[in-house]
């Protein structure tokens, strides 16, 4: 049987495998270690964590949608201090790629995260949430401005050296200006997408399903949207591509590879099946077995031709 190359390297992120979860939907690693090793992954990327621990967005924050879910969690996290002193420690055991998903309210928060995380760990990269909003700019999300996008990544590049992921939003009109901007900033990586706004309304009580009102739609229903983004912004810039949004079969992962993903990352597909990453990669093996490639990196972009 032919044997596949499944490795890749985006920029400094050396990856087993391109399968990786995404933030806010696999906890800190240990929550699906009853379900498998998640030492079989490409990488994890744990919760996002701001400077000081926050409860969240009052309850209700969670409401399914046709073929996907909403959610207003609020960035509840234990803060920094905590992760750095009690759950670090315990991601060390893990025998993946960890990424740490950092999330400001300003510039400040942004530089402080970037320069708290020890580059001589297992941290092997940091994603910079950049949907988080600019306070000192009226509320506005850092990451629907490219000015202010670019930003964050010149100040968070400054305080680290570490490989820097930039996650960018869905909610702009043009997702490649926003590329090229982060791009200039210093990303090395940029994952895309995050959530979509998005809300529901109950018919019976006349009010919205979230206490927030509104909330960030994932799931299958916007895999098309973020397909469509991931090939549009691997056509504008140089920097690798991790996909996400609805991947929840291999061949979803195919297909945001064929568009330009060098990696792909699965989120709300870990609540209905918690097996989804490790049956993504045997699917993408068996994909380039069949297929003849030799390596998955081999089927990165070839939509583009």
């Amino acid at each position: 049987m032919q044997k596949v190359d499944l490795s890749t390297q985006l920029a400094g992120l050396k990856l087993k495998n391109p399968v990786l979860t995404s933030s806010g939907t696999y906890g800190f690693g240990e929550e699906y270690g009853a379900f498998y090793d998640p030492g079989f992954l490409g990488g994890i990327t744990v919760k996002g964590i701001t400077p000081k621990a926050r409860l969240g967005n009052p309850v209700p924050r969670l409401a399914e949608t046709p073929s996907g879910m909403l959610n207003a969690v609020g960035l509840e996290n234990p803060g920094l201090e905590v992760f750095l002193n009690a759950y670090l420690p315990r991601l060390e055991a893990l025998k993946t790629a960890v990424i740490v998903n950092i999330s400001g309210f300003s510039l400040d928060d942004y530089a402080l995260m970037a320069e708290a995380m020890p580059e001589e760990s297992c941290i092997a990269a940091l994603e910079v949430n950049i949907s988080c909003p600019n306070i000192k700019d009226g509320g506005m999300a850092f990451g629907t401005d490219p000015r202010s996008a670019e930003e964050v990544l010149r100040v968070t590049r400054k305080h680290t050296k570490l490989p820097l992921i930039a996650k960018l939003s869905p909610n702009v009109t043009d997702i490649t200006a926003l590329a090229k901007a982060v791009a200039n900033g210093g990303a090395d990586i940029i994952s895309l997408i995050n959530t979509l706004l998005g809300m529901r309304i109950d018919i019976t009580s006349q009010k919205p399903i979230l206490a927030n009102t509104m909330g960030g739609l994932s799931g299958p229903a916007v895999l098309p949207v973020a397909l469509r983004m991931v090939y549009q912004v691997y056509a504008a810039v140089k920097l690798p591509i991790i996909g996400m949004g609805g991947i929840s079969s291999w061949q979803d992962a195919v297909e945001f590879m064929l568009a330009g993903a060098s990696a792909v990352s699965v989120g709300t597909a870990n609540f209905v099946n918690p097996l989804a990453p490790l049956e993504i990669i045997e699917g993408l093996e068996e994909y380039c077995r069949q297929h003849g490639y030799a390596a998955v990196r081999e089927i990165v972009g070839l939509a583009h031709r």
